[in-house]
């Protein structure tokens, strides 16, 4: 009889040892899913930054063009006044 508990102990600890290989499967492919999905998080915020960074360069660059511009526009309608009053003199 005591031949018998210890045979049905190993029998079952050789399943709850195979169940528990292959549940530990499952949990280190949550595991690496987790973290995967936290690293591409993380990616995916530094390329928002990046691509926000690059807007401000962008709108700084196209704000100084149009300064520029009407700078310009102003310098040459002082240019055309001017001409218009050595015309009349």
């Amino acid at each position: 009889m005591q031949n018998g508990y210890v045979i049905l102990g190993i029998i079952a600890l050789l399943f709850l040892s195979m169940y528990g290989y292959a549940y530990f499967s499952v949990v280190v492919e949550k595991i690496k899913g987790l973290k995967n999905r936290k690293s591409d998080i993380e990616k995916e915020e530094l390329r928002l930054q990046e691509r926000l960074r690059k807007q401000e360069v962008i709108n700084e660059r196209v704000r100084r063009f149009n300064a520029r511009k009407e700078e310009i526009h102003r310098e040459l309608i002082l240019l055309e006044k001017m001409k218009e009053k050595q015309r009349v003199s």
